[in-house]
């Protein structure tokens, strides 16, 4: 039985983690010991990141997931169970982004970001509920939002008021939730430097402009979202729930 306990590792399931922050998060909660299932509507697609995570000794998984299928959710979900026996963690990650003036918009395009940042999301949190509360386990889930759902900013309606969901979501379940131990949180960085975008040509005027609207003049990173889950998924974070903890240099404190 003591052998069991001490190869036990808590059991993550991060979406959106072929790159960029979903990849951050995922290597950042390997190495902080959990085992990591990570997913992408194109597997193929996650052989860099799983190669990460097995690097630092802990058990990957691949899984594809359409999130705006619930059946590709349910299927998700079941195949991490199955393979890790069971889930302690699930990081929302997976969204699209659409910039576009609110008067274009047509309705496919609304729906379009709707069904994925906020639909997709609130039925992957039902299913992992559905799991702990089966289970009668404790667990944590972390949704990664935006401080465009906090304030506006032009040509980011759809996927603000998404993200303003995704953070109202967090508190209807952490209180739907609480009595289970399950644990419902959000994060919401700012503008965030990820290689990708790092590799893109500035546009000098407009990043000069953004970086004047930082207090603290620097832009978030992949690793301060990552360190933020690994934090809400931590028991030092085991009193926090239904929370938004904003990592955008005090821009939305002014």
């Amino acid at each position: 039985m003591a052998a069991e306990q001490a190869a036990w590792r808590p059991r993550v399931f991060v979406t959106g983690a072929s790159q960029g922050i979903g990849a951050g998060i995922a290597i950042e909660m390997a190495r902080k010991g959990y085992d990591v299932a990570v997913s992408s509507t194109r597997p193929e697609k996650l052989s860099a990141v799983l190669d990460d995570i097995r690097g630092t000794g802990a058990r990957a998984l691949p899984v594809e997931l359409e999130i705006r299928d619930q059946s590709s959710i349910e299927r998700a979900i079941a195949a991490v169970i199955g393979e890790f026996g069971g889930l302690d963690v699930l990081v929302n990650n997976a969204a699209v982004a659409v910039r576009k003036a609110a008067l274009e918009f047509t309705m496919d395009e609304w729906n379009a970001v709707m069904s994925i940042n906020l639909t997709g999301t609130f039925f992957m949190c039902q299913q992992m509920g559905r799991h702990l509360i089966a289970a009668k386990r404790p667990g944590s889930i972390i949704n990664i939002t935006s401080t465009h759902g906090l304030v506006g900013m032009a040509k980011r309606s759809a996927y603000g008021i998404s993200k303003a969901g995704v953070i109202h979501m967090a508190r209807m379940l952490a209180i739907e939730w609480a009595e289970h131990g399950i644990r419902v949180n959000t994060v919401a960085p700012g503008a965030v430097v990820t290689p990708s975008r790092a590799a893109m040509p500035a546009d000098a005027d407009h990043a000069a402009v953004r970086m004047a609207r930082i207090p603290m003049k620097k832009l978030c990173t992949v690793e301060d979202v990552a360190a933020a889950v690994s934090y809400l998924a931590s028991a030092q974070a085991s009193y926090i729930t239904g929370q938004t903890l904003v990592l955008d240099g005090g821009v939305t404190s002014q």
